[in-house]
């Protein structure tokens, strides 16, 4: 889907069709979707990726489901999103998805990753390493503490 030029007031294709994905994804929430449903989302958005962002979103959800098994596999505006307890706690942004140069890596509110007045919530990815699997598994333990 091609990002169109913003007209004064509007959204791009790409923000409408995250709007509607999120939209589909809070009227499934109503109905109380099922966890397997909803974990089939989360796959059926990783098997929607190409390239660098599918490889990067797969092994974010490896890393992510070995360092908390019991969260919740699900969508968040269409993005593979992990949840306790019905919030998203943690998401993955590809860069694809808005054109960007980087995928994210990004923490909700929902996420204990306070530290003092000011913190990070989200981080740009390019490529992972072993040392920024270890981090990204940190501060998801630290994010459910």
């Amino acid at each position: 889907m091609a990002t169109t030029k913003k007209d004064s007031g509007s959204f791009t294709e790409d923000e409408r069709a995250a709007m509607k994905a999120r939209a589909a994804e809070a009227r499934a929430e109503k109905k109380g979707a099922k966890k397997e449903a909803e974990r089939q989302m989360l796959l059926d958005a990783l098997a929607e990726l190409e390239g660098d962002d599918k490889a990067l979103a797969e092994q974010l959800h490896a890393v992510i489901t070995a360092a908390a098994p019991d969260l919740d596999w699900r969508t968040y505006y269409g993005m593979p999103a992990y949840a306790r307890d019905g919030k998203v706690v943690v998401f993955f942004q590809p860069a694809g998805k808005f054109k960007s140069r980087f995928s994210t890596l990004g923490f909700t509110d929902s996420a204990n990753l306070d530290d003092g007045g000011m913190w990070p919530t989200s981080w740009a990815i390019t490529e992972l390493t072993a040392a920024d699997e270890k981090r990204i598994a940190e501060l998801v333990t630290a994010a459910l503490a």
